[in-house]
C-alpha cells in the first residue's frame, strides 16, 4: 500500500513538473495582443494607420465593397469573402496563430492589417517597453518576437498568391517606399542603440529569415 501511495505521489509530481514546463514554454511563445495595446504609446502612428487601406483590409472582403476592383480581377463583388480561409491571413492580424484573429465576433480587435501583422506579435516585447519606461534595446525585443524592419513582411501578402497580383504591380513594388501605405513614419526616441547597431541587427534578422525560407 505504501509503495502504491509513494508511486502516486511521485507520478503527481512528475505531472506537475511537465505542466509547469509546458506553461513556461507557452509563456515564451509570443501572442497577438491587438493594435489597441500599441496605441497606448504610439497614438500618432495608430491614428495615421487607422485611415489607411491596411486598417480597412477586412472591409474589402464584404459584399459590395470595391466592386470595380473585384470585377477587374474576376472576383464576385456580391460575394461575402469574410470567412474565406484563403483571404483571412492577409486581411486580418494573426489569423491561425496564438492570440490572433478567429472571427469578427470573437476577435474584433484583429480586423484588418494591424500593427502586429508587420511588427510581430507583441505579448512579450510590449511588457519590456512598459516596464523599462520605454527605454529598451532592440536586440532584446527581437528575441521575443519583434520584427525590426516591418516592411520585410510586405511580400508575405503582396505576392503571386494574391488574386489581385499583377506583374506590373510586382515590378513597381518597393517596400521601403510603401511605408506611408501603412502609417506615417514617426521618429521613435526611446531606443538605446546607435544607427550602426540598428543596421547590424536588421541585417542579421533578414539573413536569418532568408535561411528559414
Amino acid at each position: 500500500m505504501k509503495i502504491r501511495n509513494t508511486a502516486k505521489i511521485i507520478f503527481s509530481f512528475i505531472l506537475l513538473f511537465f505542466f509547469a514546463l509546458a506553461g513556461a514554454y507557452a509563456e515564451k511563445k509570443p501572442k497577438f495582443v491587438g493594435s489597441e495595446t500599441c496605441k497606448e504609446c504610439h497614438r500618432k502612428t495608430t491614428r495615421s494607420w487607422g485611415k489607411t487601406k491596411m486598417a480597412l483590409a477586412f472591409e474589402i472582403l464584404k459584399p459590395g465593397e470595391r466592386s470595380e476592383a473585384k470585377l477587374k480581377f474576376k472576383l464576385d463583388p456580391q460575394k461575402d469573402y469574410t470567412q474565406e480561409t484563403k483571404c483571412l491571413p492577409c486581411h486580418t492580424t494573426g489569423y491561425g496563430k496564438p492570440g490572433g484573429f478567429v472571427s469578427a465576433k470573437e476577435t474584433p480587435l484583429h480586423l484588418g492589417v494591424g500593427c502586429e501583422a508587420c511588427h510581430g506579435p507583441g505579448s512579450l516585447y510590449n511588457p519590456i517597453m512598459e516596464i523599462r519606461g520605454r527605454i529598451y534595446k532592440l536586440d532584446e525585443l527581437i528575441e521575443v518576437g519583434l520584427i525590426p524592419q516591418a516592411m520585410t513582411t510586405c511580400r508575405d501578402c503582396h505576392n503571386t498568391n494574391s488574386p489581385t497580383f499583377t506583374k506590373e504591380a510586382e515590378a513597381a513594388f518597393d517596400a521601403d517606399k510603401s511605408k506611408e501605405a501603412s502609417h506615417k513614419t514617426v521618429q521613435l526616441k526611446y531606443h538605446l542603440y546607435t544607427p550602426d547597431e540598428k543596421e547590424r541587427l536588421i541585417l542579421e534578422y533578414n539573413q536569418g529569415k532568408e535561411k528559414t525560407q
